[in-house]
């Protein structure tokens, strides 16, 4: 049976690194992006094996029309990985309601919404994995980040309930909590660093990377193929877990 992934976020980060993972592992990967050049020129890297869908992860009508594609487009998929996500840094009190009701949208709401439409197909279908892309912001607090901290705690929570309503349905539901990730996201945090603080931009990533025991930044390409592990037959019975991978940030 082809197996099918569906991949937000997918047009860079962490997002990309896990599509193309999937499409070199032999999936047909649903690409879910909002840049069209973006995931047309993934697709062009991966020929056959990649299918480009606009979706902005912030628009609920969006995220719906994405799942319709994504059912009308074949057999149910077998792997979704909700990555699509936005940060948020500021003190609570310049922390706008738009902005909070944005952030809770892209990163609680979209995976929630894109869960409720493909995972009764999944368990019709009697195989699914879904992987949540967190981050250590779900295990812990961070300061100047209260709505980013809260739609991370939230989509671990809602991984954790899922992974009970679904347990005996053979789809399991786990989440992944990277540290900090050497991405466009990471890139804007060194730029506010170095804007606020005047240190090098070389400076401010070496501060984000000694955040962790081993002082190093997270590369996508390793978030990617821990992806692929918790999509295997090897973690059949793991679900409702949260992975960390953060250099030891979060012991």
């Amino acid at each position: 049976m082809e197996s099918t992934t569906v991949v937000t976020g997918a047009s860079r980060g962490i997002g990309r690194a896990v599509a193309e993972a999937f499409a070199e592992a032999g999936h047909v990967v649903w690409a879910l992006a909002r840049t069209e050049g973006a995931l047309q020129e993934l697709a062009q890297r991966h020929p056959g094996r990649v299918r480009p869908c606009i979706m902005d992860a912030g628009n609920a009508d969006s995220v719906l029309a994405a799942a319709r594609t994504v059912l009308a487009g074949g057999p149910p998929p077998r792997v979704l990985v909700n990555n699509a996500g936005i940060a948020l840094s500021a003190p609570l009190k310049r922390t706008a309601t738009e902005d909070y009701r944005r952030v809770m949208a892209v990163n609680v709401e979209a995976p929630f919404l894109l869960c409720r439409e493909l995972m009764p197909a999944m368990a019709d279908a009697g195989f699914g994995r879904v992987i949540n892309v967190a981050s250590t912001a779900a295990l812990k607090g961070f300061t100047y980040t209260s709505a980013y901290c809260a739609s991370k705690h939230a989509l671990l929570g809602l991984t954790r309930a899922l992974a009970l309503e679904y347990a005996k349905k053979q789809v399991t539901v786990n989440a992944v909590c990277p540290g900090w990730t050497d991405t466009d996201m990471l890139q804007r945090s060194v730029d506010t660093i170095v804007g606020s603080t005047g240190r090098t931009a070389d400076q401010a990533r070496a501060q984000l990377a000694g955040m962790n025991a081993m002082g190093t930044l997270i590369r996508p390409q390793d978030v990617a193929q821990l992806c692929l592990f918790l999509a295997s037959d090897a973690a059949s019975a793991v679900t409702g877990a949260a992975y960390t991978m953060d250099g030891g940030e979060a012991v």
